[in-house]
């Protein structure tokens, strides 16, 4: 980089000087000095394209200050300004090689007389003469605008390279065609009662919707009752539309076509990666990515699958760890990587690096790149090799060293999704990754050998290991389990698949049960099974509702799988407890209290309300031919994602995936 402190009077600018040289200024804005008010500073922003001979090119951004001089009547403390070329960088020319300029720079000026070529040097003296003056009569130019007009100049060069880059990421990717896609329009249930109920959901989406539409759109999240968009440290700083891509599936599949199409001009023209933000790199794959593949598949509009690669880019940084377990943040911009500061011993979070499987495995799939698939079977790959207390994955491992953290173990919070991935990897293999299944079943073994009890009213639940003890206690998290293993039952070992459905089937009356006993029939975030008290929370800090999906998600599997009538009406219960309870006029609420019958409202809106909750209540009143399980895998935030069927001759022809 060129340094060009020479040439202007530091002092005087406002801004910190470029990073990259002790001496170089790189700012936008100088002022004019009070004490000497002839010397003025002015930032020209100048855009460098550097061609670097080993990497592909890049693009920098350099902004150089030149020093604008001029000679005021009767002031006498204004100098002639000297260039001092002695020291400037100028292109060695070796004359052995043709006196071309092969691009190497050294420093010229005393004690390097030796690599002088006077004639050479003279011409370039001379260029670098008529350039300075150019560039002197440039900024004397600039100096008669005003500040604004300036700013805007430079503001328009900047988004002229910004479009290039745009151009750049926007690069065609390899036609692949779409796998067979079934059941993508179809579930209208012949029953006009289940019918009426179908529709009564899709007009709570629609309510949710058109209320983030009013009052949050292009945020993150709605606050329904102040009416504003929120958002939360996991999205970073940046207004990113997390609900509208988590949303579009549901819009789809719903038949909102006018309010799919306004998501997606939205994202075309508006989601852009190239922001200055940390965010979780779990977060924005199941829902980003996961929610902008889906779309995809579901509608073959390619804006979603350009947008999702391109935001897969982004997140690949987070894996350069000396054991290539991601972190758990990266910073979109810089690719800085860092851990939640509460995480055991700076660890990374068992649910997160090991709930990418599904969406990576696409990725190479749509792209023919292995990168997304080397990456997660390499984390695969060193969880096989490590020892497991109890045959228990614990919820943290440490990246730096690859070592466990704490040994804690939950198929709740911290290390659901990773239980859930490892059975729907094996799924959307058209079960050919056995691998996946054979991990899945050992460690299912392991939680029902240690984890799965039976309270003294009969109740099945799942508690969570904690250094040696088991904690009965057990979260809304944890109630997918019993779709989960639904889901699983079939390709069980020792043929117990009848088996595992009965457990589904008892995790999801235990999950029941913790909203029947509640004031409004909704669940807690978290409830015990100590002494008397049973499926209840007991701490106020977990008596609260969030809009969560993980029992209606059960229920649905459930349903799937036994068409037992009473799963349509426990998810009616809960429908017409979210409609009482969390329906504001501005949208839908989480509530602090569900053991009161005057709730408080948390003033959230939840993305996963519609890409989860209201999704999976959809489904539950709609036919089996409505996104079948036979051709269709769902991701942990509900985003449907196609089996990659064997048989299907572009997978077959997909060296990546081979």
């Amino acid at each position: 980089m060129l340094c060009c402190s020479s040439m202007c009077n530091v002092s005087n600018c406002e801004e910190p000087q470029d990073s990259h040289c002790d001496n170089s200024i790189s700012k936008t804005q100088c002022k004019t000095s009070e004490q000497d008010p002839a010397v003025c500073c002015m930032a020209l922003s100048w855009v460098l394209f550097v061609k670097n001979r080993e990497e592909e090119a890049k693009i920098a951004f350099i902004t150089l200050c030149f020093g604008a001089f001029f000679f005021l009547p009767d002031s006498s403390k204004h100098k002639r300004f000297d260039l001092g070329l002695e020291d400037v960088l100028i292109p060695h020319v070796d004359t052995s090689k043709g006196g071309k300029n092969l691009g190497s720079f050294i420093i010229h000026g005393q004690g390097h007389d030796e690599h002088r070529h006077r004639e050479e040097e003279e011409r370039l003296r001379n260029k670098i003469r008529a350039d300075h003056e150019k560039a002197l009569e440039e900024a004397k130019e600039k100096l008669k605008k005003s500040r604004d007009e300036i700013q805007a100049e430079i503001q328009t060069e900047k988004n002229k390279v910004v479009q290039e880059l745009k151009k750049k990421d926007s690069k065609p990717l390899p036609a692949v065609p779409l796998p067979n896609l079934i059941g993508i329009n179809s579930g209208e249930p012949a029953d006009p009662d289940i019918r009426e109920k179908r529709n009564k959901i899709k007009e709570m989406m629609k309510h949710a919707w058109d209320n983030y539409r009013q009052y949050g759109w292009g945020h993150n999240e709605l606050k329904p009752i102040a009416r504003k968009g929120h958002s939360t440290n996991i999205f970073g700083n940046s207004q990113m539309g997390a609900t509208i891509v988590d949303a579009l599936d549901t819009l789809y599949i719903m038949g909102l076509h006018d309010e799919f199409r306004e998501g997606q001009e939205w994202i075309d023209k508006n989601l852009d990666f190239s922001v200055n933000s940390e965010v979780s790199v779990f977060e924005v794959n199941i829902r980003f990515i996961g929610g902008l593949l889906a779309a995809y598949y579901l509608s073959g509009q390619e804006v979603f699958k350009i947008k999702a690669v391109q935001l897969a880019g982004k997140l690949l940084p987070a894996f350069n760890t000396p054991t290539g377990i991601p972190w758990a943040m990266v910073n979109l911009k810089s690719g800085v990587g860092r851990n939640w500061g509460w995480a055991s011993a700076g660890s990374s979070i068992l649910a997160e690096f090991g709930t990418l499987h599904m969406e990576f495995v696409h990725l190479s799939y749509l792209t023919g790149d292995p990168v997304y698939y080397n990456k997660v079977m390499h984390i695969r790959k060193l969880l096989q090799k490590m020892d497991r207390p109890n045959g228990l994955y614990p919820n943290y491992l440490n990246p730096r060293t690859g070592r466990w953290g704490q040994h804690h173990t939950s198929v709740g919070g911290l290390g659901d999704s990773f239980y859930e991935y490892l059975l729907k990897a094996w799924l959307m293999s058209d079960k050919m990754d056995t691998e996946a299944r054979k991990m899945y079943d050992d460690a299912i073994e392991a939680i029902e050998k240690h984890l799965i009890r039976k309270s003294n009213g009969g109740l099945t639940f799942i508690g969570e290991w904690k250094n040696g003890h088991l904690e009965r206690k057990m979260g809304h998290l944890t109630c997918f389990a019993g779709g989960m293993f639904a889901l699983g039952a079939d390709g069980s070992r020792d043929d117990k698949a009848g088996h595992y459905l009965q457990l589904g089937a008892e995790i999801a009356h235990t999950c029941h049960e913790s909203y029947d006993r509640t004031t409004l029939k909704l669940g807690p975030e978290a409830f015990k099974f100590d002494g008397g008290v049973e499926a209840v929370a007991v701490r106020q800090n977990e008596k609260y509702y969030i809009l969560r999906p993980e029992v209606i998600e059960t229920y649905w599997y459930m349903w799937r799988f036994t068409h037992d009538p009473k799963y349509r009406q426990w998810g009616w219960e809960a429908t017409q407890a979210i409609d009482k309870y969390c329906r504001v006029s501005g949208g839908f609420s989480g509530v602090k209290d569900v053991y009161s019958s005057s709730p408080t409202y948390d003033d959230v809106q939840q993305s996963f309300f519609l890409a989860e909750t209201l999704k999976y209540l959809y489904l539950l009143f709609s036919n089996d031919d409505l996104l079948p399980l036979d051709n269709w895998v769902f991701n942990t935030e509900a985003h449907p994602l196609p089996v990659l069927h064997l048989a299907n001759t572009t997978l077959s022809g997909n060296p990546a995936y081979r």
